[in-house]
């Protein structure tokens, strides 16, 4: 978590992230989970999300720092988003033991996606 705030406040500190490693954690259904609700130019992937919206040109909708604030802080665009916090450890209710203190991705995770979604144009 504190190099995600470093990287918002001062910059990257994981360099730019990496497209690639960031599509294989989008669409990795044990990683990043993201298909379970979003949709995407993914045609290999079968049974893609419609609760959220379809990623396809979202780098086009949105800046890097925004993508990543979407997923660092999701509740800051949507206070009722069902979007988890990839960052966040604390605060978190019905965690299990094993991922306790863990965040969802880590913060060179979190530039991967974010390059990757950048990307999507």
């Amino acid at each position: 978590m504190a190099g995600v705030v470093a990287f918002l406040l001062m910059g990257p500190s994981y360099g730019e992230g990496d497209p690639a490693r960031g599509r294989s954690i989008v669409t990795n259904r044990q990683v990043g989970l993201c298909l379970l609700c979003h949709s995407g130019p993914f045609p290999e992937e079968r049974f893609q999300g419609d609760l959220a919206p379809d990623l396809a040109g979202v780098g086009a909708r949105y800046t890097r720092a925004q993508l990543r604030e979407r997923l660092v802080h999701p509740e800051k665009m949507n206070p009722r988003t069902i979007m988890p916090s990839y960052s966040k450890t604390e605060g978190l209710n019905r965690v299990a033991p094993n991922f306790r203190d863990k965040p969802l991705l880590t913060d060179e995770q979190i530039e991967d996606v974010v390059a990757f979604l950048a990307s999507l144009k």
